[in-house]
């Protein structure tokens, strides 16, 4: 497929988009931000701008295609780019530059006849990662029917676009998936960063205990590539396990105390379900920190 990726220059997109290259894709990086991988194409693009978003969605993403008898078509287009979080800008930045470029990728892909759309949206979108104080979600596990009423303008900005998303698929057919993706975690950051999560596990509340690995959260987008009739649909994107040593059990004791449990749980099992993803999908996460550091309880 040849892919208009957005945001391939920041922390999960470095990593897919090189990951969809070598799944034999064409991958066009549209950024601000050179990522400079010899398997995808880079393309300055300013999506706040409409103008500059339907031109480079409708345009050429490498010299080698000069030689083709016609300029070649979008096939999907993977949306990653936003401010990725609270605290780097204002709040009022954050929100508008999330929402206008959502909209703008939306409706360039769309009026071009791109009939794939996969757009990041959020786990902040349930209201526990960026709240102010303690929010313990409504029960457990948490699965996408969970309601989404956040506060903070990051996770505003992903409930708009999940909106405009689901609006743009009505106006026209086409597949436009969603996806809750939980904190991102690159490969190399296993080692340094969660000792501290073993160590103690309140470190993890806010991201209702799980994460995604970057290689998994590849495997996600090309199963969302690869499926296709689904209309519109919004996924959680975690791996299977809790980012922390303890079971769920002892999380659910600790943190979750009078919170509904919906179903029986694992012992080790995200709190974060990703039950739809495996339904739909057919996705199945292949990594752990436990491939790369000891499990504290295991025997």
């Amino acid at each position: 497929m040849r892919i208009f990726f957005t945001g391939g220059s920041g922390k999960a997109g470095k990593h897919v988009a090189p990951f969809l290259a070598e799944q034999g894709h064409q991958v066009t990086n549209a950024d601000l931000v050179r990522l400079g991988h010899p398997d995808v194409a880079d393309l300055w693009v300013d999506l706040t701008d409409i103008g500059e978003t339907y031109s480079a969605l409708a345009g050429l993403a490498r010299f080698d295609e000069l030689e083709l008898a016609a300029k070649p078509a979008y096939d999907a287009v993977v949306h990653f780019a936003a401010v990725p979080a609270i605290l780097l800008t204002s709040d009022a930045k954050t929100y508008a530059t999330n929402v206008l470029s959502t909209y703008n990728v939306l409706e360039a892909a769309t009026r071009l006849g791109i009939r794939k759309v996969i757009f990041a949206s959020s786990e902040t979108t349930y209201g526990v990662c960026f709240a102010q104080g303690e929010r313990r979600p409504l029960y457990v596990p948490v699965d996408e029917e969970h309601p989404t009423v956040p506060e903070d303008s990051y996770a505003m900005s992903k409930v708009a676009n999940e909106v405009t998303a689901r609006s743009f698929q009505a106006r026209t057919g086409a597949d436009v998936y969603g996806l809750r993706i939980n904190n991102v975690i690159e490969p190399h950051e296993y080692a340094s960063l969660f000792p501290p999560f073993l160590a103690d596990p309140a470190l993890r509340r806010r991201n209702i205990f799980a994460y995604i690995d970057t290689r998994d959260l590849g495997l996600m987008v090309q199963r969302c590539l690869e499926v296709d009739g689904l209309g519109y649909e919004v996924f959680n994107v975690a791996n299977a396990d809790m980012s922390v040593a303890a079971t769920t059990d002892e999380v659910r004791e600790r943190f979750y105390d009078g919170v509904e449990l919906r179903r029986p749980m694992g012992r080790d099992e995200t709190f974060y379900s990703i039950d739809k993803a495996r339904r739909l999908l057919g996705y199945l996460p292949q990594h752990s920190w436990r491939d790369v550091l000891p499990d504290p309880n295991a025997a």
